[in-house]
């Protein structure tokens, strides 16, 4: 009679046991599809998804680990996207790592069994957890290799997530790739990585980015415009859903900077200028704006709020200038001393842009300027020809036709 007792006891704790197994299992799947299924998860959903995956990985077997760590990170990063929160996104990554690790337990490996692939969306999501959580240098770049290598034969095969969310994730990785590229101006390999979400507005800028680099500068304004239009909606309002806020995120100020400056150069003086107007409303620190803007209201012969821009551009860029030594707050400083027709001051200026760090495509107008500087303070010898040379490396917002004219100018007299 004892014996069946404890045979008894003994059932009954099992069935406990497995009652409460179950009852974690299906509230960890209901949790966890909420917030699946919703666009912009609430961040209590997302706080309870965590806990619920937390609480059923501590009664799983080995074969359920690797799904529950996926969804305790998914969670995580969803919390990470609500709140901006870096360590949210730290521990997602954390969980995708502890995701992989113990993914070969999904299936009990016998002889005749090899372990399942890592499945490739979930190497993406590991690696695009790792960028959002602000990952720089080389751990950065090891991420960017993951992308790539994960990428190289993307399939949504696994069971681990639908082939929708799938497709999602492997977008995702693909617009971090093609923003890498971007930074690198690889634009070829930006531009098939942007293809794979053309609506998503990078594909546009890119294309932008081309037409500028060929000197096509009204269809780069076009590009711009049409990624800008595209961003605008998600990005100005600050509603981005989940899925977006993975991708790589425009700088919405810089963006409307350069099709600002785009505009300008197509000779669209008003619309560059109230372009660089919306982009200094969102960041009035924008030196760079302000300097665009100061060109486009010189063109239109609007020549004091140019110089009042300019000035502007220099107190900016030196504000913003580590131990108050900006390359880039000298060379505005000396355009204005070269409109002010002082130009010795001006010379001394330019001379001090090239002395300190500057943005590097600035350097070689720096240099231009300096010459033109000393051709228009009465040097036509070395100066000269100095400008010459240099007049072939200027960006396309240094007023090179000036500087000819005044070139040929000093060599007649």
């Amino acid at each position: 009679m004892r014996v069946w007792a404890l045979i008894l006891l003994a059932s009954s704790l099992v069935l406990a046991a497995d009652v409460r197994q179950l009852a974690l299992a299906l509230k960890a799947q209901t949790d966890f599809d909420r917030v699946e299924l919703a666009a912009r998860p609430p961040i209590p959903d997302a706080e309870a998804c965590i806990q619920s995956q937390a609480a059923a990985l501590s009664v799983s077997l080995p074969e359920e680990r690797s799904l529950l760590f996926y969804r305790k990170a998914y969670c995580a990063l969803a919390e990470a996207a609500a709140t901006d929160d870096r360590h949210h996104a730290e521990a997602a990554v954390a969980d995708f790592d502890r995701a992989i690790e113990v993914w070969p337990l999904r299936i009990k490996i016998t002889r005749h069994i090899q372990p399942e692939p890592v499945a490739v969306s979930l190497r993406v999501f590991a690696a695009i957890a790792r960028l959002n959580a602000g990952t720089e240098g080389a751990a950065a770049d090891a991420a960017r290799q993951e992308l790539a290598s994960a990428l190289d034969a993307p399939t949504c095969t696994s069971n681990l997530m639908s082939p929708g969310r799938c497709s999602d994730v492997l977008a995702a990785g693909n617009e971090w790739l093609g923003w890498f590229a971007l930074r690198d101006n690889q634009l070829d390999l930006a531009a098939r990585r942007f293809g794979a979400t053309p609506v998503s507005g990078w594909n546009a800028w890119v294309q932008g980015r081309r037409e500028f680099a060929a000197g096509r500068y009204a269809a780069a304004a076009t590009q711009y415009g049409d990624a800008v239009s595209r961003w605008k909606p998600v990005w100005q309002s600050g509603k981005p859903t989940l899925m977006q806020s993975l991708g790589p995120r425009p700088q919405y100020a810089d963006a409307l900077a350069d099709w600002g400056g785009a505009r300008l150069l197509a000779g669209d003086l008003p619309g560059a200028i109230t372009t660089l107007d919306a982009s200094l409303q969102i960041d009035s620190a924008n030196a760079r704006a302000l300097f665009l803007r100061a060109r486009a209201k010189e063109l239109a012969g609007r020549n004091d709020a140019a110089l009042a821009d300019y000035n502007l551009a220099s107190r900016t860029a030196l504000a913003a200038a580590r131990d108050l030594a900006s390359g880039d707050a000298h060379l505005y400083r000396g355009i204005v001393l070269y409109r002010r027709r002082d130009f010795a001051h001006a010379e001394e200026e330019f001379a001090s842009a090239l002395s300190f760090e500057i943005t590097g495509a600035l350097r070689p107008d720096a240099r231009a300027w300096r010459h033109l500087a000393a051709v228009a303070g009465g040097s036509c010898g070395t100066s000269r020809q100095s400008l010459d040379v240099a007049l072939g490396t200027v960006s396309p917002f240094f007023p090179r036709d000036e500087a000819r004219s005044l070139a040929s100018a000093c060599g007649s007299a």
